[in-house]
């Protein structure tokens, strides 16, 4: 997208949107204005709404860039355009992020991370299963080697998952699931793996939930995924000075120990038509077996 106008029309999905100040730098060490990322994010688009279609969307706005003041927005901005479908949950009218037209409504209110819940509209179980790996230090090399661990613990319980960088410091292990799994179900497997997880590597993770008494640990995070809270979405920019992108890796990359950096809005698409959506490659995952055990 090139404009030369502080204000401009744009027809998305046969609606007209007016984008205001499309050369407002977003990024401006990467040179990345709002026309740049509303370009960038009607290229995700296919891919992030496939993880924000049908939630209740927290976004968080940055008017002034990444690099400057910000704000979590839950209800829905006034005045909410009539092409846009709201999720109304306990008193809040969410957006539902369901069209490129909402997304780059959205882009143009200069929300340059989105957040869905982990559950769909209207539903209280989970659409599926996530493992928060979160370092307490903000320059953490090891966080690779610990994801990498509890996927091979996932693997040793033959549950299939997917690695996926948070864009910030962190690393979110994805597991598709079979319907019907309760967040109790999966909270109490999470449960296991982490203090298994710790009492196998006691001087890298932990599970103790406030920060300060972390150390230089690796907090598994198991307790976020719940009803009511959100995570980073698949393929979320987020304002962060690299201008990262929430992106699935393959498990042979990870035993690369690559930097979170290396993944952005400079280098996504290249990276999704050579891979498309790596955790559309797994299929619900099964963990009748595990709850089985668990429960004995």
């Amino acid at each position: 997208m090139a404009f030369k106008a502080e204000k401009a029309k744009l027809l998305v999905e046969g609606n007209e949107l007016t984008i205001t100040n499309p050369n407002k730098p977003l990024w401006p060490d990467l040179g990345i204005t709002k026309a740049d990322y509303l370009t960038t994010l009607s290229e995700l688009s296919p891919y992030l709404l496939r993880y924000c279609r049908n939630r209740h969307l927290t976004t968080i706005r940055f008017p002034h860039g990444y690099d400057d003041k910000s704000f979590y927005q839950k209800n829905a901005p006034d005045p909410v355009p009539s092409f846009v479908n709201l999720a109304p949950l306990d008193g809040i009218n969410y957006v539902n992020l369901d069209s490129l037209s909402t997304l780059i409504w959205l882009g143009n209110l200069t929300c340059l991370e989105f957040h869905p819940s982990f559950h769909y509209i209207g539903k209280t179980d989970p659409a599926e299963w996530l493992i928060d790996i979160d370092p307490t230090l903000e320059e953490e090399p090891r966080i690779m080697e610990a994801a990498l661990i509890i996927g091979e613990v996932l693997d040793s319980l033959r549950i299939q998952s997917v690695p996926k960088t948070s864009g910030a410091t962190g690393v979110q292990i994805y597991i598709p699931i079979q319907p019907g799994y309760t967040f109790e179900e999966l909270r109490s497997i999470g449960h296991f793996i982490a203090t298994y997880a710790v009492r196998m590597n006691p001087k890298l993770f932990t599970i103790e939930r406030f920060k300060k008494n972390r150390g230089d640990k690796i907090y598994i995070d198991y307790l976020q995924h719940w009803y009511g809270k959100t995570l980073s979405a698949p393929y979320t920019p987020r304002a962060k000075k690299d201008a990262t992108v929430s992106t699935p890796l393959l498990w042979k990359e990870v035993e690369l120990r690559p930097s979170i950096r290396e993944f952005n809005q400079l280098t996504i698409m290249n990276r999704l038509r050579t891979y498309g959506d790596l955790i559309d490659r797994v299929p619900p995952q099964n963990l009748n077996a595990i709850l089985a055990k668990l429960k004995e």
